[in-house]
Parts: structure tokens; C-alpha cells; sequence
């Protein structure tokens, strides 16, 4: 049975990156499940050629405030359910996660929030981390279980001072905060697995997403806020992870996982 190709790309607004070649992207890649996040549209202004794209099935998740957040999932195979309720209205509202269920595996694709306020402060932080641990919770249950799951998406942070090309000037910027590396750890440290890493081991210069000033991506000097977790039940179906840095049309960089294909049952 062929693998399972599961690809994360936060795509900085899904208009502009199809004027970017996503559509090409898309139907050349060999993804079975495609994580979009920062959508920024509603279903109905996606583009058609990503919208109704053939043997393609979508499911978008927008935010209430137009040109804002969302998320999006595209899948070869009709997902089973998707839910998009963290129960929470304060979440809910901004478009920030889609649990899909595919069979046996669940597949949840999340754009969590930036900890940076309005003035560039660190208003959002108690937001985000309330996000991080709300869906922690909402999945708990289901790990403890067994269950297969992958948790994909921007998560806003880089975890460990090797994911990122200026840790020591950062150590005080939102997405490097102690707190925020902290909940990171919790995930880690309660069964979940960091899919790069663990194929990887402590490879360094591999970041998904860059600056858009100063020439930072061609210099690489960026950072790895993108992440695959698998649990348990999931890693043991991991064959490889991977970073498309060469692939353009955002400010982040899709990657991705292959899954051995018995997850497809």
C-alpha cells in the first residue's frame, strides 16, 4: 500500500500565493493531505483553480474578521469529520483549527496565535498559550487512547535555541519566549513527538519561515515555528520528515511527513 504524504504550509494569504504558483505547487507535489494556515478568504474567494482543483476535497475554516487567520485543509480522500470547535468563542471565531478524521487517523491542522500585540508588545501571549493548552486538552483523551494523531501547523514558536538563526537577540521576542518554549516542552514531555527532530536529530539551519526584510531567506536566516507532533500511536507510522525550503510563494516554506500506508487501513 503506497505511503501517506502529509504536507503544512502556512500559505500568508491563499489569494496571493496562488498568484504565486500554489496551483501548481498543489498538483505537482504528491500530497494525500495538504494543512493550509493564514488563509485570509472566505471558501468563496478562494481561488476556483484551488477550490474545485480536480480530485481534490476542501474544507475551509475562515475567521469572522475577513482577511484574517483561517485555515484550510485539502485532502485526496474525503475526510470521515472535521471539527472546528475548540468550544471556546474566543478561539472559534478567529479560524484557527481543523481536526479532520481519516479513518484511523486524526489529522488536526492549527494556526496558533502570535503573542505580539497590537503595539508589538507581548499582549497576545496569555491568548496563545491558552489556545495551546485548550488543544491539548480537546486531544488528550483520544492520545491517551492510542489513537493516531498528527498535530500540524504554524505553532508561532520556535522551541530550542537550534531553531532559530539569532537565538541570543531573541530570547525576549515573542515566538522565543521562555513561557511559550515552556508549553512546547509540556507537549513533548506528555507524549507527543516533534517529527523533524526525531528523523533529524539536532540537524542545524532548518527553518520554515523568514523575515521578509533584508534578504533574509537567501541568507537563511530564519526560523522553525512549523511543526509536525506525532503521537505515539503516529510516529511509529513515520518513515520521514521533511522542510521544502526551495518551495516559494510565502513567507513560510510548506513540510511535511510520510506515513507508512498501513495508516490508510
Amino acid at each position: 500500500m503506497s505511503d501517506l504524504r502529509v504536507i503544512s504550509w502556512n500559505v500568508n494569504g491563499i489569494r496571493a500565493a496562488c498568484k504565486k504558483g500554489f496551483g501548481d505547487w498543489l498538483a505537482s507535489d504528491g500530497a494525500d493531505i495538504v494543512g493550509l494556515q493564514e488563509v485570509r478568504a472566505l471558501p468563496t474567494q478562494v481561488p476556483k483553480d484551488v477550490r474545485e482543483a480536480e480530485g481534490w476535497h476542501g474544507h475551509w475554516a475562515p475567521a469572522e474578521r475577513k482577511g484574517y487567520s483561517g485555515v484550510g485543509l485539502l485532502s485526496r480522500q474525503a475526510p470521515d469529520a472535521v471539527d472546528t470547535s475548540l468550544g471556546a468563542p474566543e478561539f472559534d471565531i478567529e479560524g484557527r483549527l481543523q481536526i479532520a478524521q481519516f479513518g484511523a487517523l486524526k489529522v488536526a491542522n492549527g494556526y496558533f496565535p502570535n503573542g505580539s500585540g497590537k503595539n508589538r508588545d507581548h499582549g497576545r501571549v496569555p491568548y496563545k498559550l491558552d489556545f495551546y493548552r485548550a488543544l491539548f486538552d480537546k486531544l488528550e483523551s483520544a492520545r491517551a487512547a492510542g489513537e493516531p494523531i498528527l498535530v500540524m501547523g504554524d505553532f508561532n514558536t520556535a522551541h530550542r535555541e537550534i531553531d532559530l538563526a539569532r537565538p541570543k537577540s531573541n530570547h525576549k521576542t515573542s515566538g522565543f519566549l521562555p513561557v511559550e518554549r515552556e508549553e512546547l516542552d509540556r507537549w513533548l514531555q506528555n507524549g507527543w513527538a516533534d517529527t523533524f527532530r526525531h528523523i533529524h536529530g539536532d540537524v542545524e539551519g532548518a527553518y520554515s519561515w523568514w523575515a521578509q526584510r533584508g534578504n533574509c531567506r537567501a541568507r537563511n536566516v530564519g526560523w522553525r515555528i512549523d511543526y509536525i507532533l506525532a503521537s505515539p500511536a503516529a510516529l511509529e507510522l513515520v518513515k520521514d520528515a521533511f522542510i521544502l525550503a526551495d518551495v516559494l510563494g510565502s513567507d513560510h516554506c510548506p513540510i511535511g511527513v510520510t506515513l507508512d500506508g498501513a495508516v490508510r487501513g
